[in-house]
């Protein structure tokens, strides 16, 4: 029987992640014995054939997941649209033995694929008839299967959540707004940020939130006409108010509802005519495109990679889609994909704009709502005196994007009419007194900030200390508790309900909102802060092999995480990493010795870094030291092992843009609960998280049932599965079976 060839090719725009997916496309392909090939420069590659048509081995994939762009080369192809280039491309093919193709790219990309599989069938008759090839090649391969990923940072695929490079793009703009806003501070000066987005206002509106900007134009929503002396009165507040920066993001296709071109330099002109300041413009530009991918344009890349390879091996199915949609993967029809993007174009040349935006997906409504509230200069809500009272507390270990989260929870908090309160230092904070009015200007410039302003500390006070927390509550007429933290605030705030029979000033609503770099809480798939504890990894371990390329290495590193494996896992898939050691699975005697002789294997046969990745916690006997003498003695001579402890690296820095967003749109549905509870006059104890994409909130009762308190873990650990196609991308000598990976979905 002949082996099965499969081709992978990116076209369009480059994207940070096409590396990753093509790197797991060819991995995937040797692990299930077929032969992967790369066509170069796209669909160009297709039409001319000859050497831009390559056979790939296990090593010419290597060393590429921190490299942006696409290895393999993009290039539009004029001719691959027409009849005469459809059958170059498919006479390479076929002549190769190829009729399995992954396409990466966007919406064009994923057109011309289907196309050429819709005229397969009449362009290999045509070759027959014109003598190019002969009747037995066309017979062997009668179809062409196709998949596709959508690489755009522009995040314009609708269906999918979010497209392989698009995290990359937002980690380039907030680096860009973070150092602009200290220079716009130190000046008092409004700057105008011109972001990337034809069709899609993504990156804009999700920047704007992330960036703490003050006003963001987007191509799905038009703003009204008039807008100069909005957007000038709006900025007006603001520095009536106190803020000494201005910065507003214009995605490049945005438009007023004319359909006239709203430029950073329209924009930067209405300031200057509004105000009578000139403001500085900065178009990012393919600055956006460029640099190293974020660890979530590596792991989750590699997944869609591994799926759409093995889509095409095991199924028959018609053309699709691997895109992700509420943390999971999913099979969309290709075509209809394509035709929903296109859509929204539709609707927004229509003046049919609610439609456009809700075609986006309701988070991406839900957001622009947000933006409003939580960018607004002054409060919307203009009650006062009488008003209750919410308290805002850390508890547990730093987590970036505490600080979002506290924000957010300001702003959203008193735009329901509530005066808020910080407490500092944690719950001794509490029980000292040590509370703090907090007002919306207060927390203005904690959008980006890392660390925790209000202080956190893990822990939780004696029994005998509740009689002065009550006190402190009930002198600052508390009427809800917001606990932003890890599990130590689930189980103060357990503590706390148990403790109400004593002291009623505990009888009060309180909500806990999920921070932790572990990732284990309960009933929410995501923390406020692994995200960026996963991108600090990342780049350690990109130094470490950069530190490694002149000798010939293996490097142990150590991650935190407890008794979780999250970090880790997703550490080591973003890190490329060949070996990872879990909490959840152990570590045993016989497992070292499996993968002793497996790295000694891979250095004998030209290896020159082997990275090993270890949960804190992966085993209380085989330590990260054990682990690096064992590698060293059994190796000799053969090559060096050294230890990185990444250590509490992991918790400093400023918040990745993805813990930004998740912080503002977890506290924004407990804020809700909490009015809702508070209103209601009611003193329920819940937990807010997200769950396959959607918010939920559920009540401290069942947290026994969503949590182990013997491993002090989530019941269901969504990403354990993931296993799997980390050791199969990863070693070539490991010998895995390939399944289907339990999080993929159909649309």
């Amino acid at each position: 029987m002949e082996q099965v060839k499969i081709a992978v090719l990116t076209s369009g725009g480059d994207a940070p992640g096409m590396n990753a997916i093509v790197r797991a496309v060819v991995r995937t392909a040797l692990h299930e014995g077929a032969r992967p090939f790369a066509i170069r420069e796209g669909w160009k590659g297709t039409v001319e054939g000859g050497d831009l048509i390559r056979e790939m081995s296990w090593g010419d994939v290597s060393n590429i997941l921190n490299r942006g762009g696409t290895i393999i080369g993009t290039a539009r192809s004029d001719r691959f649209r027409q009849r005469e280039g459809m059958l170059a491309a498919a006479k390479n093919l076929v002549t190769l033995g190829i009729d399995h193709l992954v396409a990466i790219g966007g919406d064009g990309t994923l057109t011309g694929t289907n196309e050429l599989k819709n005229q397969w069938s009449s362009l290999l008759a045509e070759l027959v008839e014109k003598g190019e090839i002969d009747e037995e090649t066309a017979d062997r391969h009668p179809t062409l299967r196709v998949a596709g990923v959508v690489g755009s940072i522009d995040n314009d695929l609708v269906g999918t959540d979010m497209t392989v490079g698009a995290d990359s793009a937002l980690h380039r703009i907030i680096d860009a707004i973070d150092a602009i806003s200290s220079t716009a501070e130190s000046h008092r000066r409004s700057f105008v940020i011109e972001v990337m987005g034809r069709h899609c206002g993504y990156l804009a509106l999700m920047s704007a939130i992330a960036g703490g900007c003050d006003y963001v134009f987007v191509p799905e929503m038009p703003p009204a006409d008039g807008w100069e002396d909005d957007m000038c009165a709006v900025l007006k507040a603001g520095r009536e108010a106190g803020r000494r920066d201005s910065i507003i993001i214009v995605a490049e296709g945005a438009t007023d509802r004319r359909g006239e071109r709203i430029t950073s330099t329209r924009v930067a002109q209405a300031l200057e005519e509004g105000l009578g300041e000139e403001a500085r413009v900065t178009l990012l530009g393919h600055v956006q495109r460029g640099g190293p991918p974020s660890a979530y344009d590596r792991w989750m890349p590699t997944l869609l990679g591994y799926t759409a390879a093995l889509e095409l091996l095991r199924n028959n199915a018609d053309p699709v889609v691997i895109g992700t949609r509420r943390n999971r993967l999913v099979r969309l029809p290709l075509m209809k994909a394509v035709e929903d993007t296109r859509a929204v174009k539709t609707f927004t040349a229509e003046g049919d704009y609610r439609r456009a935006i809700q075609a986006r997906g309701s988070s991406y409504a839900e957001m622009i709502d947000v933006f409003s509230t939580i960018a607004s200069p002054v409060p919307t809500n203009n009650s006062t005196g009488g008003r209750r009272r919410i308290a805002i507390v850390h508890v547990g270990g730093l987590a970036p994007g505490m600080n979002v989260a506290a924000r957010a929870a300001v702003r959203f908090g008193i735009d329901r009419g509530y005066d808020m309160v910080g407490i500092q230092n944690g719950l001794p904070g509490l029980v000292n007194g040590e509370l703090i009015p907090l007002s919306w200007s207060d927390v203005d410039s904690w959008s980006g900030l890392g660390g925790a302003e209000l202080g956190t500390r893990r822990t939780i006070p004696p029994v005998e200390d509740f009689q002065e927390m009550s006190r402190a509550l009930v002198e600052h007429r508390i009427d809800g508790l917001m606990i932003i933290g890890g599990l130590k605030g689930y189980e103060a705030a357990a503590l706390m309900k148990e403790e109400r029979r004593r002291f009623p000033a505990f009888r009060i609503p309180i909500m806990c909102v999920p921070a932790s770099i572990d990732n284990n809480l309960p009933a929410s798939e995501l923390s406020i802060g692994a995200d960026t504890a996963i991108n600090t990894n990342v780049e350690v371990l990109d130094r470490i092999k950069q530190s490694a390329s002149a000798s010939r290495r293996c490097f142990v590193a150590e991650v935190m995480g407890r008794n979780a494996g999250y970090l880790a896992l997703m550490s080591a898939i973003a890190g490329g990493a060949e070996q990872v050691y879990l909490a959840e699975t152990g570590i045993s005697l016989k497992q070292l010795e499996i993968d002793t002789k497996v790295m000694i294997n891979a250095f004998e046969t030209g290896r020159r870094l082997y990275l090993v990745v270890r949960n804190e916690y992966a085993s209380q006997h085989y330590t990260t030291d054990f682990l690096v003498r064992l590698f060293e003695a059994e190796g000799r001579d053969l090559f060096d092992v050294r230890q990185a402890i990444i250590g509490h690296q992991q918790q400093g820095g400023n918040p990745s843009p993805f813990d930004r967003l998740l912080a503002v749109r977890l506290v924004k549905s407990a804020m809700e609960k909490l009015d809702a509870l508070v209103v209601q006059g009611r003193d329920d104890c819940a937990y807010t998280g997200m769950v396959e994409g959607h918010i939920v909130c559920n009540p401290l009762t069942r947290m026994e049932e969503q949590w182990d308190p013997v491993t002090r873990l989530p019941r269901d650990q969504w990403w354990l599965g993931l296993q799997e196609p980390a050791h199969i991308v990863s070693n070539p000598h490991h010998s895995y079976p390939a399944h289907v990976l339990p999080i993929v979905q159909e649309a």
